[in-house]
């Protein structure tokens, strides 16, 4: 339970669940906080409400921390693309969190996806091992579903962001952009890409952050293909424009990668971002136009680069980093979302056992998990080229190298090589941590 004088002013900003609505002071410390599991004085701060935020708020409260978790979106994002789970340290982490039952609930089931050409006839079919793992789920409803098991419990701050750290012996203090500025034990930046955290803590973007030489964008729309639980992808020099079904195929998901140097059209200038899509597709065949159309009216358009993250350190005094901010292999992995729940549950684990002491326990984190991530980024390393290769020769020789591929005796071998990827950890059971 929160204690008196720690709920977050109401400004602007949208709090669910404050636990204590008598509470006084936002700006007062925790230095009188006890937390008995851990014999520290632990209120975390989390940035990011989007997957590896809420999981790790799941374990956090299992080991006894106070959690808060802040986010810049109004709400819960219910877009985005596809995510997987393979192998057994994937399955396990879901199986802890009690989650895998609700997840397999929520799966995808999507089978094998064809590529086709310009008329839209299949050429090839690749397996569904290959892109959707043993479980697949859209990663809108798998931030629902992380939402639903941590809500009651944990403090959520939607519609903020924080916009300033300052570290001294006893805590961390925050200002944000709407609301009072408040005192954590800890921060975590669990936000992504772009990390807000780890640029105040750690420094400029560029410094850590490689770009693949991708564009992607991705939005919701009508399955007017009558697609059935598979999917579409038509390939060309530079290009690849997909659309799959989504949630039992009463929807659908189009997808667009592009090779293009980095592009500063402004993270949140959707109209902008548009237009380059619409610039990069335009008359380039199949269903694109038709697609480009329909993204005009898509609830929830998301366009990015594609990169990696590289860090030498993941934490720096209170402040620490977790999932894409820290170590994102890029979306062209299929490795980012797993890596990312199996962080989230080191990071708890790791803090319940050293009773709280971050200093000690934020080491641990990157011993125990520093060699999976890297493994998990070198997955995405190369996939940019062969998703969208550079000229029409390439494009044509790799569409019937996929046309070969049941046919050839390593058909399996990019699967196999996924799976071993996912399961290269042996997770330490934290239960009676702490």
């Amino acid at each position: 339970m929160r204690a008196p004088g720690e709920a977050l002013p109401m400004t602007n900003a949208q709090t669910t669940n404050t636990k204590n609505p008598n509470a006084k002071n936002a700006d007062t410390t925790n230095a009188n906080k006890k937390n008995p599991k851990t014999g520290k004085n632990i209120h975390v701060l989390i940035s990011g409400a989007s997957v590896a935020g809420p999981a790790l708020a799941l374990w956090l409260h299992r080991h006894g921390f106070d959690v808060t978790v802040v986010e810049r979106a109004p709400a819960l994002r219910d877009g985005g693309y596809a995510v997987d789970f393979r192998g057994e340290a994937h399955l396990t982490v879901l199986r802890r969190m009690g989650l895998l039952d609700a997840v397999r609930a929520a799966r995808t089931g999507m089978g094998s996806m064809s590529y086709v050409n310009s008329a839209g006839k299949p050429q090839a079919k690749l397996p569904a091992d290959l892109f959707a793992g043993d479980v697949e789920i859209l990663r809108g409803d798998l931030a629902r579903i992380l939402h639903d098991a941590t809500e009651k419990h944990t403090e959520y701050v939607f519609g903020d962001s924080v916009t300033s750290l300052t570290e001294d012996a006893d805590g961390v203090t925050v200002t944000f952009e709407r609301a009072a500025p408040r005192r954590f034990d800890l921060v975590v930046g669990a936000d992504g890409l772009h990390s807000t955290t780890r640029r105040l803590a750690f420094g400029p973007e560029e410094r850590f952050v490689r770009h693949l030489g991708v564009h992607c964008a991705i939005f919701t729309t009508a399955n007017h293909l009558g697609l059935d639980h598979t999917g579409h992808a038509y390939r060309t020099a530079g290009k690849l424009a997909a659309l799959y079904s989504a949630r039992h195929n009463a929807e659908a998901k189009a997808v667009f990668y592009f090779a293009s140097e980095a592009l500063d059209l402004g993270r949140r200038d959707v109209e902008r971002q548009q237009a380059v899509l619409a610039e990069q597709f335009a008359g380039t065949g199949w269903e694109c136009d038709r697609l480009l159309h329909a993204m005009r009216h898509a609830p929830d358009f998301y366009f990015d680069s594609v990169g990696q993250v590289r860090m030498d350190s993941w934490s720096r005094g209170r402040v620490a980093l977790l999932g894409d901010a820290a170590y994102c292999p890029s979306s062209l992995s299929g490795m980012g979302t797993g890596l990312a729940l199996v962080g989230a549950y080191v990071l708890a684990g790791e803090l319940a056992a050293a009773h709280g002491d971050h200093r000690v326990a934020f080491a641990r984190y990157e011993e125990e998990l520093r060699e999976y991530a890297e493994g998990c980024r070198k997955m995405g390393d190369g996939v940019a080229r062969l998703m969208v290769p550079g000229s029409r020769l390439m494009a044509g020789l790799l569409n019937r190298y996929y046309q070969l591929l049941p046919y050839l005796p390593g058909k399996n071998m990019a699967a196999r090589i996924a799976r071993r990827t996912a399961e290269n950890i042996t997770l330490r059971d934290y239960g009676q941590a702490g």
